[in-house]
């Protein structure tokens, strides 16, 4: 359940910087969910561990690893939008 809140949290944050912050508008609405599902993903399963202290129970929810998820995601879509501008890739 966790991973899917992780994906979905990601996700939010492609649509408000598609929508809203107008990044990613030259590659779409699709790579930015995409990269913000992955972006979400990797921050909850990979770096929320290194960070923080194991849950009691492996399916305990986390609101640091919620928080990792959406810094990885932001970092994601704006990394892209910078690369994007920069090298037009």
């Amino acid at each position: 359940m966790n991973i899917a809140i992780w994906v979905l949290t990601g996700s939010a944050l492609g649509w408000v910087g598609y929508a809203y912050l107008n990044l990613n508008q030259d590659r779409g609405l699709m790579v930015s969910l995409i990269a913000g599902a992955v972006g979400g993903f990797i921050g909850g399963n990979v770096i929320a561990p290194m960070l923080t202290a194991g849950a009691l129970a492996p399916g305990d929810f986390s609101t640091t690893a919620l928080f990792s998820a959406a810094a990885v995601a932001a970092a994601i879509l704006a990394g892209g939008n910078l690369i994007h501008k920069r090298w037009g890739v």
